[in-house]
C-alpha cells in the first residue's frame, strides 16, 4: 500500500476513523445516520439505490507492465494507471476528514493462504457487510499484519466523470495488483467488495498451483466433502445449507494441497421467494447482525415482503456463516469426493442429474451453462442460454483453461466424482413444464455424495452424450429422463437440438482444448446446427 496514502487516510486522517468496531456499535451508527432500518427480524435493511446489483461494465483492472501479459483481456476491461492514480487522487481528497470505518482481517480459510485484508468504508453498513463476509481476527485468533496485502477503497459518494476519468460511467470497480489497492465508487452495491478480493485470489492462488473456484462446499459426517458450482439463481447456496450435513462455505473457496478451504466468514444469499419451509437455514439466519439489501419492507410492521421484487429480483442477505446450524468456521475440509455443476435450464431439456465423465467435466466446467428466464429482464421474451466459463467468468482475470486445467488434475488426483445437475424446468420450457422439485433435487444430491449412483446402471443422452442414471432413491420414474418427461416428443427435440448447438457456438471460442474435450459434449450437432 502506498504510504502517503495509508498515513492521509488512517494515520494523519482529521476525521473519526473507527477500526473493526463491534457489529451492535455499527448498527447503531448505520442507524443514526439514516443509512437503513431495522426489519421485525432484527436485520438491517438497506437500499443500495442506482445499483442492485454488480456492475461488470464498470470493473477494470490496470494495465502496468507486471500483469499485461498475463490477463484475460478479452474478458476484463482495462484502464490506465493515469487514469487510476486520477480516481484515487479524487477518493482521497473526498474522504478526507470524514468518518471512516476500517475492517482489517483476512480472506481465506487457510492460513497458509490467508489474504490480509483491509477494507475502508464511506458507510457504517459496508463496514457490517465486509465483517460479516470476510474473515476476523477475533475469531480465527491470526495477528492481522503491519502492511495488507490488499486494501479496498469503497466511497460511493465519489462519482467518475467517464469523459475525463477513463470508464464507462460514474461507477468504477479498480484492481491495482502491483499497488494491491482495490477502489471502488460510484455504486453502493456492497457485492462489488466481496467480488472484487475474489478475483484478486483468482489471479493469485492458481500461481501458485491453488484451484480458486466459484462454488458452496459441505462436508458429510463421515468427513466427505462436496462442492457446488453454479451460477446466481441454480441453488449453490440453498443446497449446501443442508440440515444433515456442514457447511463450509457457501460462494468461494480454493482447493489446495490439503484439501478444500472458504475464502470467507460469511454467506450472501439470494432471498427472493425465500420461506421457511423450503431454506429453513436460511431464514433463521436473518436476524440481528444481517444485512438484507433492497427488499421490500412494510413501513409500518418491518415485515419483509420475501416475494416481491418491486425493487429488484437480486435481493440478498448477508450473514456470518456462523449463524447456519452445523457450519464449521474456520471452513476447510479434506479433498472433495464428489463435485456437482448446477444448471437452471430453462429450455426444460437437460436431465435433472448425469454423471460426467473427467473429459465431459472439463467441458462442462468451460461452459458455465445456465440461462435466463423469460420476464426477469426487459425484452427477454424467451429463454436465454447463458455461458459463464467456470462457473464465474466475471471474476477471472487468466484465462479459463488455467482453471480448468488445475481441475482436471485435481478430480483426477482424487479420483472425485463429478455430477451436472439441473435445478430448472421439466416437462417443457420455462412458462409450460414446471420448475424441478427442491426436493427431489437434494435426494439426488444425496444420492450422488453417498455413492449409490456409482452403483447403477446409465443411459446415454443421444443428443447431450450425458450418462444418465436409470433410477435414483425417492424419484419418480420419469423424471429422470427429460425425453420422457414432455409430452411432445418433437417439440423436446427440437428445443435440446436448439441448446445443444448454443452449447457448440459458445464452445467454440476456447483454443488450447484438448480434442477430447471438445469432442465430449453434444453429440450429433457439431458444426451443423445454426444456434440461431
Amino acid at each position: 500500500m502506498n504510504i502517503d496514502f495509508e498515513e492521509r487516510l488512517l494515520r494523519r486522517h482529521s476525521g473519526p476513523v473507527h477500526i473493526n468496531l463491534a457489529i451492535p456499535r455499527l448498527v447503531e451508527t448505520a442507524l443514526s445516520r439514516s443509512e437503513g432500518v431495522l426489519s421485525a427480524a432484527g436485520a438491517l435493511r438497506v437500499s443500495t439505490g442506482k445499483y442492485t446489483g454488480r456492475s461488470p461494465n464498470d470493473k477494470f483492472i490496470v494495465d502496468t507492465p507486471d500483469v499485461h501479459h498475463d490477463i484475460w483481456w478479452e474478458n476484463n476491461l482495462r484502464i490506465s494507471e493515469t487514469a487510476f492514480d486520477r480516481l484515487l487522487q479524487k477518493t482521497v481528497d473526498y474522504l478526507d476528514g470524514r468518518e471512516l470505518f476500517v475492517f482489517e482481517g483476512f480472506a481465506g480459510a487457510d492460513s497458509a493462504h490467508a489474504l490480509p485484508v483491509r477494507v475502508i468504508n464511506e458507510y457504517a453498513w459496508h463496514n457490517i457487510f465486509v465483517q460479516q463476509l470476510f474473515l476476523r481476527s477475533h475469531d480465527t485468533g491470526w495477528t492481522f499484519p503491519d502492511e495488507a496485502g490488499f486494501t479496498v477503497i469503497a466511497a460511493p459518494s465519489v462519482k467518475a466523470v467517464p469523459e475525463q476519468d477513463g470508464t464507462n460511467s460514474e461507477a468504477f470497480i479498480i484492481v491495482n495488483f502491483p499497488r494491491k489497492i482495490i477502489l471502488i465508487g460510484g455504486t453502493q452495491y456492497a457485492g462489488e467488495m466481496k467480488k472484487s478480493i475474489f478475483s484478486v485470489l483468482n489471479y493469485l492462488l492458481p500461481k501458485q498451483g491453488i484451484l480458486s473456484m466459484h462454488c458452496s462446499a459441505n462436508r458429510g459426517s463421515k468427513n466427505d466433502v462436496s462442492l457446488f458450482f453454479g451460477l446466481s439463481g441454480t441453488g449453490k447456496t440453498s443446497l449446501s445449507a443442508d440440515p444433515d450435513r456442514f457447511l463450509i462455505g457457501d460462494d468461494e473457496h480454493g482447493w489446495a494441497e490439503n484439501g478444500v478451504f472458504n475464502f470467507e466468514g460469511g454467506c450472501y444469499a439470494k432471498c427472493i421467494n425465500l420461506s421457511h419451509e423450503n431454506e429453513p437455514q436460511i431464514w433463521d439466519a436473518i436476524r440481528f447482525g444481517t444485512v438484507l439489501e433492497n427488499t421490500v419492507i412494510d413501513p409500518e410492521s418491518r415485515t419483509i415482503d420475501y416475494a416481491s421484487d418491486a425493487i429488484t429480483e437480486n435481493t440478498r442477505a448477508a450473514y456470518p456463516v456462523h449463524y447456519i446450524p452445523n457450519c464449521i468456521y474456520p471452513g476447510a475440509g479434506q479433498h472433495p469426493s464428489t463435485v456437482i455443476f448446477l444448471t437452471a435450464d430453462a429450455f426444460g431439456v437437460l436431465p435433472p442429474i448425469a454423471k460426467l465423465l473427467p473429459e465431459q467435466a472439463m467441458y462442462y466446467f468451460l461452459s458455465g451453462y445456465t440461462s435466463k428466464l423469460a420476464g426477469t429482464e426487459r425484452g427477454i421474451t424467451e429463454p436465454q442460454a447463458t455461458f459463464s466459463a467456470c462457473f464465474g467468468s466475471p471474476f477471472l482475470p487468466l484465462h479459463p483453461m488455467t482453471y480448468a486445467n488445475l481441475l482436471k488434475e485435481k478430480i483426477a488426483r482424487h479420483q472425485t466424482r463429478v455430477f451436472l445437475i439441473n435445478t430448472g424446468w421439466q416437462g417443457g420450457a420455462y412458462g409450460i413444464g414446471k420448475r424441478i422439485s427442491i426436493q427431489h433435487t437434494r435426494r439426488m444430491v444425496a444420492a450422488a455424495m453417498d455413492g449409490y449412483l456409482d452403483y447403477v446402471d446409465y443411459e446415454i443422452d443421444p443428443i447431450f452424450n450425458l450418462h444418465i442414471p436409470v433410477r435414483c432413491p425417492g424419484i419418480p420414474d420419469g423424471i429422470l429422463n427429460p425425453r420422457t418427461s414432455w409430452s411432445d416428443p418433437a417439440a423436446y427435440h427440437k428445443s435440446a437440438i436448439h441448446l445443444a448447438g448454443m452449447f457448440d457456438k459458445n464452445f467454440r471460442k476456447f483454443t488450447g482444448v484438448p480434442q477430447e474435450v471438445a469432442d465430449s459434449g453434444p453429440f450429433a450437432i457439431k458444426g451443423i446446427v445454426d444456434a440461431g
